[in-house]
Formats: structure tokens, C-alpha cells, sequence
């Protein structure tokens, strides 16, 4: 695989956590929004769920993009980095704590890309 093609992919990861980034910001100090039809229109009217749907679409339109030039079986794997990226911008953004599972569970999934990455065709 072409660094090329890595960066694709990499580039359509960081799409999509940011879209889920978006969302999250879109979902804070709202703990009714699922309990009327209403508050779930109003939910998906919102400028950060909207954002992260258009971040999704343009993320889809990419990784369809990728698929013609890189093997399903390859590129999927390396999308799995969205782990490392969330739990390392939900630190930063949202506070959330990085546990030494957490660092565990990431080194397993930095160890498994690189074995699939380094994998001879």
C-alpha cells in the first residue's frame, strides 16, 4: 500500500472522529433529547448534529474513493486508529480519562495494524 493510500485512509479517520466529536458537543447538556418525537427533530436541527452527518457523508464519499485503490481486508484495519484518535481527543475535549486499559487496549490495536500493515500481499 502506498503512503498515498495511508493518508487517505488516516484523513477519513480523522473525518470521522471529528464527526463523532461533533456529535458528542451536539449531545452535551441534553439528557431529555430522546424523550418526545419533538426533541429528536429538534436534536437533528442542531448545527453540530448536522455537522457531524455532513462530516460522516463526506467521509463516506472518501472512503468509497478508497476502496477502489485499496483492499477492503487492508484499509478496514487501519481505520481501527479512530480508536487511538477518540480516546485521545475525548482527553483533551471532553475530559474524559485515558486509563491504563485504555492504553492497553490501543497498543493491542497499534500492534494489530502494523501486523496487517507489514503483511507481505
Amino acid at each position: 500500500m502506498s503512503i498515498t493510500n495511508f493518508l487517505l485512509i488516516l484523513i477519513n479517520t480523522i473525518i470521522l472522529v471529528s464527526g463523532q466529536f461533533m456529535w458528542k458537543f451536539g449531545l452535551q447538556n441534553k439528557p431529555a433529547v430522546f424523550d418526545s418525537f419533538t426533541s429528536i427533530v429538534k436534536l437533528f436541527l442542531s448545527p453540530f448534529i448536522i455537522g457531524g452527518l455532513s462530516l460522516y457523508g463526506l467521509a463516506t464519499v472518501l472512503w468509497l474513493f478508497i476502496l477502489t485503490k485499496v483492499p477492503l481486508s487492508v484499509a478496514y484495519p487501519i481505520q481501527s486508529i479512530a480508536y487511538i484518535l477518540a480516546i485521545v481527543g475525548a482527553y483533551f475535549i471532553f475530559n474524559e480519562p485515558i486509563t491504563i486499559w485504555k492504553i492497553v487496549g490501543c497498543l493491542f490495536i497499534m500492534i494489530g495494524v502494523s501486523f496487517i500493515g507489514f503483511s507481505p500481499k
